[in-house]
């Protein structure tokens, strides 16, 4: 099947030749369809699927076809993340490059004047993080009038970090008659929203390909005191080329960061406490190859669209199952072969079984080359001997500058 099958507009059809799409994926043959009807759409679909054309292709097939000159929007994609929305934005420009419509990203981190300034020129699709969409529509610089198309973009990831009040208070503000379409990696989390947000939508679940047989997945099994020296020991390697490393939390990635740079490892960071720019840089840097090594908390990788990471290090185990099977689907993309490592503490073993489970297989173990797994952690006194140390050694000082004189 081709992109000419759907029967869209030329001037999309040279976009998707811009982009090089050459055939669409499951999730693009499933939902391209059905959208274009104009139906409500409650889909199952993981990052690197396809999925933003899935929703882009039809919403803009229908901005071309019911054209008007409202200066109010008329399509609105709701996103998790600031990186996933600068990376919507991005394809949907380039997907309408041959178009007249126009495109606003808006997302916290940034000045408020400069995003006024583009809502005040008009455009007919935002892409927005929930909450900086509520402080413009609380100034007043956006009308919801004219809106036609709802998505929401990972769906489960803002429920999981708390924006379903924000998502009900966006959705009251909304003309009933609209079409509505619903993404998320999982069904189950979403179907309660769905429920409030949809009506009567067709149910689209493309089958998931739980981990590409490129993708060589090793366990290394450790003390949490040797993690550090465990990967400056594996980045050491010489096919470590692009190497996206998780954290559990923004702590951790960044006394990880600072843990490689005084071993001479450069690397870059990426969590929800790094500004806006300081995110996009670290991004650019790692995407255009002028450093090797990302580090990143799971919220802040959602989003994350880099070609060519060779390797994927688990130095934090995730919390479920499922973002296991995110996590190292980032490498071994488009039939390479990817790497992926996982550091497991003994605190771990139950995950381990978990992603087994959903694996379907067990991930082979070994020990990594050159350290010393005898090596003792560093024992930190706690409060009490402190105290006592500073009491004893008070006194002692004080004998004997009395002695002295």
């Amino acid at each position: 099947m081709s992109f000419s099958q759907f029967g869209l507009d030329s001037r999309l059809q040279q976009g998707v030749a811009l982009l090089e799409f050459h055939q669409p994926t499951p999730i693009q043959v499933a939902a391209i369809p059905v959208a274009l009807t104009g139906q409500d759409i409650l889909g199952s679909a993981e990052t690197g699927t396809g999925k933003t054309a899935a929703y882009l292709l039809p919403l803009l097939q229908r901005l071309l076809t019911t054209a008007t000159h409202s200066r109010h929007p008329r399509g609105l994609i709701l996103v998790p993340t600031r990186e996933l929305a600068l990376q919507v934005a991005e394809q949907a420009t380039q997907l309408s490059t041959r178009t007249n419509l126009r495109m606003a990203t808006i997302y916290g981190g940034v000045s408020l004047i400069s995003q006024e300034k583009t809502l005040l020129y008009g455009a007919d699709v935002i892409i927005a993080t929930p909450g900086r969409l509520l402080d413009h529509v609380g100034r007043r610089n956006i009308v919801f009038s004219a809106l036609e198309v709802l998505v929401l973009d990972e769906a489960d990831r803002m429920l999981d970090v708390g924006f379903l009040p924000d998502l009900r208070r966006i959705v009251r503000l909304l003309p009933r008659t609209r079409q509505t379409m619903l993404f998320s990696a999982t069904l189950q989390p979403i179907l309660r929203l769905a429920a409030e947000m949809t009506q009567q939508p067709v149910r689209i679940e493309v089958e998931k390909v739980v981990t590409p047989a490129a993708i060589q997945q090793t366990l290394l099994t450790m003390p949490e005191h040797l993690k550090s020296r465990a990967v400056q020991q594996l980045l050491r390697q010489d096919d470590m080329q692009s190497v996206l490393i998780f954290a559990r939390t923004k702590h951790r990635a960044d006394r990880l960061v600072s843990d490689l740079g005084r071993a001479g490892i450069s690397a870059a960071v990426i969590h929800s406490n790094r500004s806006q720019s300081q995110r996009i840089a670290a991004l650019e840097a790692f995407r255009e190859q002028r450093t090797r090594v990302l580090v990143a908390t799971d919220i802040a990788a959602r989003g994350i669209d880099v070609e060519g990471i060779s390797h994927v290090v688990n130095y934090d185990m995730p919390m479920q199952a499922g973002d296991y099977v995110h996590r190292i689907g980032r490498t071994g993309r488009a039939h390479a072969s990817g790497t992926a490592y996982t550091f497991v503490t003994a605190a771990d073993e139950g995950m381990v079984h978990k992603i087994e489970a959903v694996l379907k297989q067990k991930i082979q173990r070994r020990r990594l080359e050159g350290i010393d797994y005898d090596t003792p952690a560093l024992r930190m006194p706690d409060a009490e001997a402190i105290r006592r140390y500073v009491e004893a050694n008070r006194h002692g000082g004080a004998s004997r500058y009395a002695t002295a004189h």
